[in-house]
């Protein structure tokens, strides 16, 4: 992993921050460059406190933050958090609508494993992910805090405490968007085809890394996908449009398999593979900055 990222040049004590921490989830890099261009694109109908350089860098160190509590030393919280990373559709099918809250999402799946011969665990929430309800949890943090900031704003009074809560729930939400926009976050094949494997899809267990992190440190900065990214737009239901999102990332999981088949992941890459790459990076900032958006446009409502 590069110890000094491109595009955190003009972020100089923000890329200080960066040396040194280790590659998880799309890599350090990666969720900072999704963060950071979804921050560039907040519009002008937002608070202004968010397009600050200040708050911009601070989105974007954020990116990988929920990576960061995966140490050994940290034991209860990564044992807490480790499965909101990602989510295995594929253990989900034929479920039905999810319940909104995770509580009641345990519950259906313990229904399940109760029901099953085969293999009760196939059905713990911690081997199935719980990705769309860490995205939903921030997101409602952060809807909540747009609220006390326009009631603050309001009433004339500081809003300086709630703003830096913002910021961090801003940027906390940007790393399961992320999360998100990469396949392999989406499927039990997360490292390694596991499943029929008639293609001669390969099972070794470098190739999350090799796509997410060595390929991207190598090969790709923030500015190659900035201009994949439109401005915001309101989503309907958070809760189900993520979903939908996640399932549209999930269908490119076998294309993740080919590109690595035919080596489109070494070295400097194959022109597909580098085009394959930055709509990802690039659906990922959408999603956040639509979340984002949406947050803010909610948060009127009391």
């Amino acid at each position: 992993m590069k110890t000094a990222p491109r595009f955190f040049s003009i972020f100089l004590p923000f890329a200080l921050f960066c040396v040194g921490i280790p590659t998880f989830g799309w890599g350090n890099l990666g969720h900072a460059e999704i963060s950071l261009n979804a921050a560039r694109k907040i519009p002008d109908s937002m608070p202004a406190f968010l397009r600050t350089p200040a708050a911009i860098a601070r989105i974007a160190y954020l990116g990988p933050e929920p990576d960061r509590w995966k140490g050994m030393a940290e034991y209860a919280l990564n044992n807490a958090q480790y499965p909101d990373h990602e989510i295995d559709l594929e253990r989900i099918q034929g479920l039905g609508e999810l319940p909104k809250g995770r509580y009641e999402f345990y519950k259906l799946l313990y229904d399940k494993r109760a029901a099953t011969t085969t293999d009760p665990d196939y059905y713990l929430p911690e081997k199935v992910g719980l990705l769309p309800y860490a995205a939903e949890e921030v997101f409602e943090r952060l809807r909540a805090a747009f609220r006390d900031y326009r009631n603050l704003k309001a009433a004339n009074q500081p809003a300086d405490p709630v703003e830096q809560d913002i910021i961090f729930y801003a940027g906390w939400l940007g790393h399961y968007a992320a999360d998100g926009s990469q396949p392999l976050h989406t499927t039990v094949n997360y490292n390694g085809w596991v499943e029929a494997n008639p293609q001669g899809f390969t099972t070794d267990q470098t190739i999350h890394r090799r796509f997410e992190s060595d390929f991207i440190n190598q090969n790709i900065k923030a500015s190659d996908f900035e201009s994949l990214i439109g401005p915001p737009h309101e989503l309907a239901d958070t809760f189900k449009d993520f979903q939908q999102y996640l399932w549209a990332s999930h269908a490119l999981v076998p294309k993740v398999y080919e590109l690595d088949k035919a080596k489109g992941f070494d070295g400097a890459g194959s022109p597909e593979a580098l085009k394959f790459t930055e709509e990802r990076l690039a659906a990922g900032s959408r999603m956040l900055l639509d979340l984002w958006y949406t947050a803010w446009l909610q948060s009127a409502q009391q």
